[in-house]
């Protein structure tokens, strides 16, 4: 989701007609497991790490902070912390490792969790993941082309990497992250586990976590109402992986990573028309989906096998609510299409409203409406639109109306477009626009979607790999407190160069991306993202359990608390209003739970 300010196309040489469809990778795009971080380019790199003592340094410290590489942890001891869930719900903690010295094979194991009246759960609900740091660089102007020494640059810690053991650097600093997934049949109460550190299998330390098990089942992902649109990007997969462009092979390697959205309640389905709709302004181009193609004699076909093996790909693992199919407005305004005769591939501009926009697009349009009728997807497909003018998006939509009725409409906009089109299904306002909450209630009540986006224009709230973590939580609770249905985000995959490494990009600050790595690695980000999602469900739980009991006291409470986190703008108080209202949320859960 972008503004289209500064587009970089890719350079391609005259006369070669680059065949998006046919994009091959012969090796992997760069190291995927035994990689080494990039060096810290801040001053942190010169701390004074004298007063810190020889040996393994641990201690629990907030989810809500990052902590520099390279500075000596400016923290109070922590060796016992305690995390509150639902059953069935996934929480968090994070540990922050440190030492003066090299320090290898370093291991994180967590014990089994028991309580005192002789229940357990066992070590394998609970996954602790070194962090790995990733060059991030600052906000700056937000949208635009950077170059990266004209932004402040650093190490950030993000990725949650998929070791077993790590070997820790002599004066630096290592968090890990543990996630524990309690179990949907776990017994309500309190359990305690040990988190053993060691390093060359010698002890160093143990903490403890403490958990407490809510008697209230979290309902599954799959029923979640959030309406969460991530933008899915199959091309960096097949590029990262070295893996040819919708091979078997690729899908497969696809599927961990789509899961991980699957998990977070994903409900849309991210398709493509025709050529990249965003003029190549990812690092990978968008791969054709729907092969067009023209005979002689005027004729059109289109080749829908691999629009059909990756939407029925991804409604097998859970995705069935919306595809989006982008665009009938792509950014250069251009399609591309096989000339039959000359074997070769044309390139034509078509924009909205003019008659070589109506004679491309009315015969594909007929044609994917019957197309979508016999596979059954009919009623739950959108022609997408991503933030275009009022002129075109007012063309493009009168064709569709004329040609097409039958077609729903989806669009990000920034333009208050949708106050002009009251019927469109899925409509995404910009986060820091203005908007009518009266609108979002008629469109509520009519069955209709409203979700609000984040891009490279908001400093906050938005999940770049500099911003707080905490953020990635607040999105949800923005969404309950502004009465939207959900969120959409560019894009949940679409990496850069080397995402491993340095999360930096042309055109947007560092992270805008992506926020999951490659071989289906989570990050901080989508661990905060996923809480967030959770409270979201746990919320409407709540809610309607107080409803039912007639707790005015206690809805005006969670209420009141909900609405402090209606503001776009980065305040001081924020972190805590978002604390404060999930503790809250907890401490109602446990009452209805009794």
């Amino acid at each position: 989701m972008k503004f289209n300010k500064k587009i970089v196309p890719y350079i391609i040489t005259l006369g070669v007609m680059l065949r998006l469809d046919s994009i091959q990778a012969q090796t992997p795009a760069f190291e995927l497991v035994n990689f080494k971080e990039m060096a810290d380019p801040t001053s942190d790199t010169l701390a004074d790490w004298s007063p810190v003592k020889k040996g393994l340094h641990s201690s629990f410290v907030t989810i809500d902070k990052r902590y520099a590489k390279s500075l000596v942890p400016d923290i109070a001891i922590q060796k016992q912390h305690s995390v509150t869930g639902w059953r069935g719900e996934r929480v968090s903690a994070q540990i922050l490792l440190w030492t003066t010295e090299d320090r290898p094979d370093v291991t994180v194991q967590v014990s089994d969790f028991k309580n005192s009246n002789g229940s357990a759960l066992p070590h394998e609900v609970a996954t602790a993941r070194f962090v790995r740091y990733v060059m991030t660089d600052e906000f700056g102007p937000g949208c635009g082309h950077r170059k990266p020494e004209d932004f402040a640059s650093s190490l950030s810690p993000d990725m949650l990497d998929n070791l077993q053991s790590f070997d820790l650097e002599a004066k630096k600093v290592r968090p890990v992250w543990v996630t524990v997934n309690i179990p949907a049949n776990a017994d309500a109460g309190d359990y305690l586990a040990k988190i053993r550190i060691e390093s060359g299998g010698v002890k160093s330390d143990e903490l403890d976590l403490r958990l407490t098990v809510i008697n209230t089942v979290l309902p599954r992902s799959k029923e979640w109402t959030y309406h969460l649109d991530q933008w899915q990007h199959p091309s960096a997969v097949a590029r990262v992986h070295g893996l040819e462009m919708w091979s078997d092979a690729h899908f497969e390697a696809m599927k961990p990573v789509m899961q991980m959205l699957v998990d977070a309640g994903q409900k849309v389905i991210t398709a493509t028309l025709n050529k990249d709709p965003w003029n190549v302004q990812t690092y990978d181009p968008y791969a054709d989906m729907i092969k067009w193609s023209k005979g002689s004699d005027g004729t059109w076909k289109y080749d829908y096998s691999v629009f059909d093996k990756w939407v029925q790909f991804m409604m097998d693992l859970g995705v069935t609510k919306m595809i989006n199919c982008y665009s009938i407005i792509p950014w250069n305004n251009e399609i591309h299409y096989l000339d039959v005769d000359k074997n070769e591939v044309v390139n034509v501009v078509a924009k909205p409203g003019t008659p070589e926009f109506e004679k491309h697009w009315t015969p594909f349009l007929e044609d994917f409406v019957l197309h979508l009728k016999s596979k059954g997807w009919l009623d739950i497909t959108n022609i997408a639109i991503d933030e275009r003018t009022k002129e075109e998006v007012d063309g493009a939509l009168q064709l569709l109306q004329k040609v097409s009725p039958e077609l729903g409409v989806s669009y990000a906009d920034n333009q208050n477009t949708y106050q002009r089109y009251p019927n469109s299904d899925d409509i995404s306002i910009a986060v820091s626009h203005r908007f009518s909450a009266d609108d979002l209630r008629d469109r509520q009540a009519r069955g209709l979607t409203t979700s609000f986006y984040i891009c490279c224009s908001d400093s906050f709230p938005n999940q770049f790999t500099f911003s707080d973590p905490a953020e990635s939580t607040y999105l949800a609770w923005y969404a309950e407190a502004a009465n939207f249905d959900g969120m959409l985000r560019w894009a949940f995959n679409s990496w850069v160069e080397n995402p491993l490494l340095d999360s930096r990009f042309r055109t947007w600050p560092a992270g805008d991306t992506y926020i999951v790595y490659p071989n289906a690695r989570s990050s901080i980000r989508y661990e905060r993202m996923l809480e967030g999602l959770q409270d979201y469900a746990k919320i409407q739980v709540v809610k309607k359990v107080l409803k039912d009991k007639g707790d005015k006291t206690n809805l005006n409470r969670l209420e009141e608390a909900i609405q402090k986190l209606k503001i776009v703008e980065r305040t001081s108080t924020w972190n805590q209003y978002l604390n404060e209202a999930k503790a809250l949320l907890n401490e109602l859960s446990l009452k209805i739970g009794n």
